[in-house]
């Protein structure tokens, strides 16, 4: 028997229970006589026997809670009392009447509030925490969809899957992804990409840590739903197609623009040039200011061929320029110019790009963190402009070319977005978490410290997932941009690794989540230490090889074994060569030494 016990509101209670413990944010059905039944989650719960006084912590039950417990007939010095604080998951008109019936409300009563959207149209995610009770009740294409991992181990699906609902996004955009170090945040983030490639869904991942690999999978075939961009490889900016807005966004990603350089590149660049050809004028223009007209005139006096053409050139470059522009500014951004050639961003376009996500394909872009944040600048812009200028078009009557909805994905969003710090891909991010549910661009942003991810974004995040996070800052922050519970943010820096709370602005709520198994591997999933120890071997091993042909070998004899081996293997082993290899076997005992009266043997051990 369960009952609500104490004072209530029409939003928190508490019941209590001599037979039945709680769990955290298990469901719970209410029955109000004036209200009905009404549904609410489990945000706190505790066990009291007579070892425990009931008062202990001063602030989770009163004396009305003990009044109700004793009015119910609990024996307060001798029973085991359960009682849980209950948050409802719709507030109710009026406070919950206490005495009320408590019990397991069915999964038809829980659905339209934990599984609002099938498998077909969502993105299976993961598994509704504590929600084993629903198992055998609900519709069979939920059950054995998926997989977890509990303690090390594999096991089955046990509880309601966790279906994010991807058709939401244009009423309830963008996700965030929050956690702090080997709380699961890059799994989970790894778990949503494969949802996506499943679903065919356009996606542009940024990936400056070279870890969004999916071809090596045992459940599904991903190697035809990816594709991978090497910035300065593989993709890059066309030159000629970018305006004087988006060099100066670029140049920026360098280094800060002063006013005079901003006004200088409006004056030198124009539009269809090429980086040669820029490059080339703000060289020639420098070399004309430091000689000045009156040595150039001298030049051109003297001159014939080829230098008096070149001298003819700077005395016009002169008299196009020398009023319009300074030596200093042509300096900062001929030095930011070529830092950005130097990066190989102008050797390629965007086109595969493109058409891999008009292919419905998920587009990894790799590279360093300071070169993706330059190139992804131009990219994000690009994309951005061809899916607004088509939907633009619709709302007029136009023809712009057809560019798909998509989503733009990045780890360590706060390198990109960082808060009250100038930063190229900043501006296009916050339009885009501002303006682009208009146009079906979204995001999905992760980072292990929400705190220093630019607010204005943040706050755009109406869908976020919130991992193990110890930073009390983080926590705060991430309290005041969710409706994640008192309760709930005090379990923060305790949940499991691949445990976690999602907060929606859709559903209105925090469920307790735990994220599937994933179906590909990262590339870096090695542990370090057993690669070292693996390299140590093989390293081992190979110097076994080299002289496992020539044992035994007599010290006396090392001259003429160091001989025959870099004749047989093609490459020069000395004397001490050979005595260290033989040394360090010994050390690893894959061979032995004995002594002799002639000096050391050296031996394979099972010889011995």
């Amino acid at each position: 028997m369960i009952k609500v016990v104490g004072i209530t509101t029409n939003n928190t209670f508490y019941v209590g229970s001599k037979e039945r413990n709680f769990r955290m944010n298990e469901f719970l059905a209410i029955d109000d006589e004036a209200q009905g039944r009404l549904l609410g989650e489990v945000v706190e719960a505790q066990t009291y026997n007579r070892f425990i006084p009931l008062d202990i912590g001063g602030d989770f039950v009163d004396s009305s809670v003990l009044i109700s417990l004793k009015s119910l007939g609990y024996d307060l010095s001798e029973d085991t009392i359960y009682i849980a604080k209950v948050r409802l998951l719709k507030e109710a008109k009026y406070p919950v009447l206490t005495g009320s019936d408590v019990n397991i409300p069915s999964f038809e009563e829980l659905k339209p509030i934990i599984a609002k959207t099938s498998r077909e149209k969502g993105l299976t995610i993961g598994i509704i925490k504590n929600t084993e009770v629903l198992y055998d009740e609900m519709d069979d294409d939920l059950k054995g969809v998926l997989e977890i991992f509990e303690e090390e181990k594999i096991e089955p699906q046990k509880d309601v899957p966790f279906i994010l609902n991807i058709n939401s996004m244009h009423e309830y955009p963008h996700i965030g992804i929050f956690g702090g170090s080997g709380s699961g945040k890059s799994f989970g983030l790894r778990v949503l990409l494969e949802e996506l490639m499943k679903k065919k869904i356009p996606t542009i991942v940024l990936d400056p840590h070279y870890e969004m690999e999916f071809g090596d999978s045992s459940h599904y075939d991903f190697k035809d739903s990816f594709k991978k961009f090497m910035v300065g490889r593989d993709i890059g900016v066309q030159f000629s197609e970018i305006n004087g807005m988006d060099l100066k966004v670029m140049l920026r990603s360098v280094s800060e623009l002063t006013e005079s350089m901003e006004a200088t590149v409006d004056i030198i660049h124009k539009k269809g040039s090429s980086v040669e050809g820029l490059e080339a004028l703000i060289d020639s223009l420098i070399e004309a200011i430091d000689l000045g007209r009156d040595n150039i005139q001298k030049e051109i006096q003297n001159a014939s061929g080829e230098e008096l053409t070149h001298y003819v050139y700077l005395e016009d470059l002169l008299d196009k320029y020398e009023r319009k522009v300074n030596i200093m500014s042509l300096r900062g951004i001929n030095w930011r110019l070529k830092q950005l050639i130097n990066q190989g961003i102008f050797n390629r376009n965007i086109d595969e790009l493109l058409n891999a996500l008009m292919d419905g394909k998920l587009c990894v872009v790799q590279g360093s963190t300071k070169l993706i944040n330059t190139f992804s600048t131009y990219l994000l812009n690009k994309t951005y402009r061809l899916r607004r200028d088509y939907k633009d078009s619709l709302s007029i009557g136009g023809d712009a070319d057809y560019f798909v909805p998509f989503l733009i994905v990045t780890d360590e969003a706060h390198n990109f977005a960082p808060k009250a710090v100038p930063s190229p891909t900043k501006s296009i991010l916050r339009e885009i978490s501002q303006e682009g549910r208009k146009y079906g661009v979204f995001l999905v942003l992760a980072t292990q410290r929400p705190t220093l991810l630019d607010e204005t974004i943040t706050a755009q995040l109406n869908t976020k997932f919130i991992f193990r996070t110890v930073r009390a800052q983080d926590i705060d922050t991430i309290r005041s941009e969710t409706d994640i519970s008192p309760e709930e943010s005090k379990r923060l820096p305790y949940l499991t690794t691949g445990d976690v709370f999602v907060s929606s602005a859709e559903l209105g709520r925090t469920q307790y989540v735990r994220i599937r198994k994933a179906d590909t591997t990262s590339p870096h999933k090695e542990n370090p230490f057993d690669e070292l120890k693996s390299m140590r071997n093989k390293i081992r091993e190979d110097k076994f090889k080299i002289v496992e042909d020539y044992l035994p070998i007599e010290e006396t004899n090392l001259m003429m074994t160091a001989k025959n081996i870099s004749a047989s293997k093609g490459f020069d082993v000395s004397v001490d060569d050979l005595k260290e290899i033989l040394e360090r076997l010994v050390d690893s005992e894959l061979v032995v030494k004995e002594k002799g009266f002639l000096g050391d043997k050296y031996l394979r051990k099972e010889d011995k």
